[in-house]
């Protein structure tokens, strides 16, 4: 099994619901909106900001123990750093196609099932908080 498989299975099997996203997506952003109006306990794992180099707010975390570059004359657009991020989230997503039939994001699992994407999980909305309840996957008050 590859290593993206492995950490993707990995998080649909510890976690009672898990969304794969992306940061950008407006549809990854109305599913992970139902699931916080729920007070859903949930994991999110943002696919476009995967990487052996991870994107931090103020440059790149490079892998190991290195110090992230924070001087502002060294901070690159988004749009380049997506260039260094994206490879290991596009596993991830191969991945998800093999576990699931489905690379597209949100690419949604709930109690290790696949539930599919924002349309999906929209659809299940009346019936969403008491099987979340079921789950212990609704945060305390």
């Amino acid at each position: 099994m590859s290593a993206a498989k492995t950490r993707a299975q990995k998080l649909i099997d510890d976690n009672a619901v898990v969304v794969f996203s992306k940061s950008y997506c407006p549809y990854c952003d109305s599913s992970k909106k139902l699931l916080d109006g729920l007070k859903a306990d949930y994991t999110t794992l943002e696919l476009d900001l995967e990487g052996s180099f991870r994107c931090a707010r103020l440059g790149f975390r490079f892998p190991g123990d290195l110090t992230p570059l924070i001087c502002p004359q060294f901070i690159l657009s988004w749009s380049i750093a997506n260039v260094f991020c994206a490879e290991e989230g596009s596993a991830i997503q191969d991945a998800l196609l093999e576990i699931s039939g489905q690379r597209t994001v949100p690419n949604i699992f709930i109690d290790k099932k696949h539930i599919g994407g924002n349309s999906d999980l929209q659809a299940k909305k009346a019936d969403l908080k008491d099987l979340l309840q079921g789950l212990g996957a609704i945060k305390d008050a």
